[in-house]
């Protein structure tokens, strides 16, 4: 398996009798790891995809030289298809039929993925985040900023597309701890409403609303975006498209469409993939996103164009979310004690794989974010791109202004 699957660089593999294998070409990277137990041999025989992952947290897979993001990025860079045996390949199948059946996301299953994640306790992002709970992709302009100054650009770049004026009612679906809410709240004059369906992440959101005196032009709800009522001017969606589901798709923004005044703007901003996939990896999808959906630009734009939503600019950001999981896994890693205490090892382990897995498939794979604005009619949008930049000035003169 592993002479098939790795051509370049080098992987020393020590098997738990002391033999030492080498496979690759023997350019660098050169990477060595050790399998502590025999079971551990035949876990990684039958199910690469998800036993490596479960060998390294629990101490029974050993990175021995080089490190870990050197030897997945090797990996990577090979390909997967040679790594896969005839057992792998036969729970690969059925991992894809279960995903097919698990793929309409109920109102009362979005709420228990959703807890999965994001009810673990605020302490932990509070030790690899931004000051201001951003979580997701921050917008590196020239790849020279701090990750606050990256994830501030990203709150401005946003705004500034949405257009926003002064007392207009604003919808953040899947608002988080409320960064962006309140951002709009206060540099953007909006009163904003914002849904989640994670309990922690609305106590926090609250609570910083009463603490910068925005509590009066913030109202957060633990509620499914399926429920809102009313109308909004505008319409924002950050990091949360990739939980809805694909058979979903057309429901969100049949509803987007639904809650946008005529006159509205909505602007949209997740992960995506080059083409659709059957399945995400299983290490992901077992402990970090149960459910989970990356959506490429053809599922994505083909939902659209079932409603009445006309798109009005896509902008694709490559390189900025593998920098922002960089600069998370390196805050991690400076606070690896404080994880440890709050939880253990292994869930320590299980976390920096998860940002190493996610840089990595951003940096040498086929992920990417996008942003795409969405409008009832041809008018509300402006005639050129140059509004965005203009808007963005004006935003950070605002924030200047502020504070």
């Amino acid at each position: 398996m592993l002479k098939r699957g790795f051509r370049k660089g080098a992987l020393e593999v020590v098997f738990p009798s002391g033999r030492v294998e080498t496979f690759g070409d023997g350019s660098p990277p050169v990477a060595r790891v050790r399998l502590t137990d025999k079971a551990a041999v035949r876990a990684i025989w039958s199910d690469p995809a998800l036993q490596f992952a479960e060998l390294y947290m629990h101490g029974r897979l050993v990175v021995e030289e080089g490190d870990l993001y050197e030897f997945l990025a090797l990996a990577k860079q090979n390909g997967t298809a040679g790594f896969i045996s005839a057992p792998a390949a036969l729970r690969e199948v059925w991992r894809i039929v279960d995903r097919i059946l698990r793929r309409y996301v109920l109102p009362e299953n979005a709420k228990r993925n959703v807890a999965h994640h994001y009810d673990l306790d605020e302490r932990l992002f509070r030790l690899f985040l931004d000051e201001d709970l951003q979580y997701s992709c921050a917008y590196f302009e020239t790849g020279e900023e701090t990750l606050e100054q990256a994830q501030r650009k990203k709150k401005r770049h946003i705004a500034a597309k949405m257009q926003l004026g002064p007392g207009q009612r604003v919808l953040d679906i899947g608002c988080g701890w409320g960064g962006m809410a309140l951002y709009l709240a206060e540099t953007g004059s909006a009163d904003v409403t914002g849904v989640t369906l994670a309990e922690e992440q609305l106590r926090v959101a609250k609570a910083r609303a009463v603490e910068t005196g925005l509590a009066e032009h913030t109202d957060f709800r633990l509620e499914d975006y399926r429920k809102v009522e009313g109308r909004f001017d505008r319409i924002v969606s950050i990091g949360m498209f990739e939980h809805v589901g694909p058979h979903h798709f057309k429901e969100y923004f049949s509803k987007i469409q639904e809650l946008l005044t005529d006159d509205g703007i909505a602007v949209v901003h997740s992960i995506v993939r080059a083409k659709p996939n059957r399945s995400d990896p299983p290490f992901i999808e077992k402990y970090i996103f149960p459910n989970g959906h990356i959506p490429s630009l053809a599922e994505t734009f083909a939902a659209i164009e079932k409603t009445k939503l006309l798109v009005k600019d896509v902008e694709i950001l490559t390189m900025h979310y593998a920098d922002t999981l960089r600069e998370w896994r390196s805050r991690l890693h400076a606070n690896r004690d404080a994880v440890v205490a709050l939880f253990d090892e292994t869930f320590f382990r299980m976390w920096d794989l998860y940002l190493m897995t996610s840089e990595i498939s951003f940096r040498f794979g086929k992920l990417a974010n996008f942003q795409v604005i969405l409008t009832k009619r041809h008018a509300e949008a402006p005639r050129s791109r140059a509004f965005i930049a203009e808007a963005e000035a004006r935003l950070a003169a605002a924030e200047t202004r502020e504070g």
